[in-house]
């Protein structure tokens, strides 16, 4: 599998994303939208965006993980939050987190919404992994 970053110099520099990846090879994963639920069905850290961003990446990474890949083969999320501002508050500690998953940042887009299926979810990322086909030891 052969991956390169898309940013046109005609474009603003992205910052915290990138405008584009190319993917050659590889099996495509959809990921469905993840909340902050944790292994007991329950939204963790109730009022808590930087944990229940973690969560959210970690229930991600489980999902890629499980189809034999890893969070760097994220190549495009949708962010869903609840709070546009709260979100540009707390970027300072989501970006650690963040990079903690990925070495390039994926293609992205950042929507607030007016709810989430779960009442206490302040959170909800949804996108597309692109596992290389050699690591196929799983699914």
């Amino acid at each position: 599998m052969h991956r390169d970053v898309v940013n046109p110099p005609e474009l603003a520099e992205p910052r915290g994303f990138n405008h584009g990846h190319l993917v050659e090879g590889g099996r495509t994963l959809y990921l469905a939208g993840q909340d902050a639920t944790g292994p007991d069905g329950d939204i963790v850290a109730p009022g808590d965006l930087v944990r229940q961003f973690e969560q959210v990446m970690e229930n991600l990474a489980a999902v890629v993980e499980e189809a034999g890949g890893s969070s760097e083969d994220i190549v495009k999320l949708n962010l869903f939050v609840a709070d546009r501002e709260q979100y540009r508050e707390h970027l300072g500690e989501i970006g650690p987190i963040f990079a903690q998953y990925v070495d390039e940042y994926p293609a992205m887009a950042l929507f607030e919404v007016s709810g989430f299926f779960k009442e206490d979810a302040l959170v909800e990322m949804e996108g597309f992994a692109v596992i290389d086909e050699s690591d196929d030891d799983s699914v």
